[in-house]
């Protein structure tokens, strides 16, 4: 029930979603994936409920494995890795900051995911970065948002620049937190190489692979809400979601015998048994595809 329970919150919505096996989702412009694309799954490959996934190799960001890596589709959540990505980039993450976003309120509004914050509030960056990735806080993507960049559009923009500077084409956002917007999308393969360059930044890094974190106030410690760390052996983090429209979304890490690898899986039916059936099957089937020189 805590794993349904996850899903259920991470991003609002109805407490139901539609199977990853029915009518296909088309996403901004992009078609009903082809034959050609399917193919692109090796045959001894495990099925899974995920309408869209791929394996990428973090050192080098090769590509591994592919089904349908580049349909676009609603990402939910995922969608604060890039959050993450940019205000690392552009914040001392010592900073402190005065909330201005009502938690509560917003989490009555949209029936979404909050880290809690409160008005007046004085938290770091740092504190609120671990709200937005541990607990998948709304809140906490726009109160950074804002402080970043003065309004959520002018960071959104700053969103979309990291994706084109990453060289990703399937990926739109609308908004710093996920939730389901007609314009938003991305692919399988744009968000596991944004996990990659999570992985690449060693703050954000090491905030993903926490289980709890106390922030400097008088209210509970956060709890990573991702139970894929507890799961998998070896698991690196980094990021999951929900909402209506996007179905179970994850994009998970895992190192065994020093080889990293980063999964995303989207429009799924079970996200940790999907990331975990490809993150198996690729850590025994496959050789690593970067050099070692």
């Amino acid at each position: 029930m805590a794993v349904l329970a996850l899903w259920l919150s991470d991003g609002g919505g109805s407490t139901e979603s539609d199977s990853p096996q029915g009518a296909a989702f088309t996403g901004q412009g992009g078609a009903v994936p082809s034959p050609r694309q399917r193919a692109l799954v090796p045959a001894d490959a495990p099925e899974i409920t995920g309408l869209s996934a791929a394996i990428v190799e973090e050192p080098c960001g090769a590509l591994v494995y592919a089904a349908n890596a580049h349909q676009q589709l609603p990402p939910a959540s995922l969608t604060k890795i890039a959050t993450a990505l940019v205000v690392e980039e552009r914040a001392n993450l010592d900073d402190v900051v005065t909330v201005t976003v009502n938690g509560p309120e917003l989490s009555a509004e949209t029936d979404a995911t909050v880290m809690g914050i409160e008005p007046g509030q004085r938290l770091t960056v740092r504190d609120i970065l671990h709200g937005l990735l541990l607990m998948s806080g709304n809140d906490a993507a726009i109160q950074l948002a804002r402080y970043v960049s003065g309004d959520v559009g002018a960071f959104v923009a700053l969103m979309n620049q990291k994706t084109g500077q990453l060289g990703l084409k399937d990926t739109q956002f609308t908004n710093p937190h996920g939730l389901d917007d007609p314009g938003l999308y991305t692919s399988a393969y744009d968000m596991a190489m944004l996990g990659r360059e999570l992985l690449r930044r060693p703050e954000l890094a090491e905030i993903v692979r926490k289980q709890a974190y106390q922030p400097a106030w008088d209210g509970p410690a956060l709890r990573n809400l991702n139970l894929f760390l507890g799961q998998y052996p070896g698991a690196l983090g980094i990021k999951t979601g929900f909402t209506d429209e996007a179905g179970q979304t994850i994009v998970a890490a895992a190192e065994r015998d020093g080889r990293r690898l980063i999964v995303a899986v989207l429009k799924s039916g079970d996200l940790y048994v999907d990331a975990g059936a490809l993150l198996d099957w690729a850590f025994e089937s496959t050789s690593p595809a970067c050099g070692t020189g």
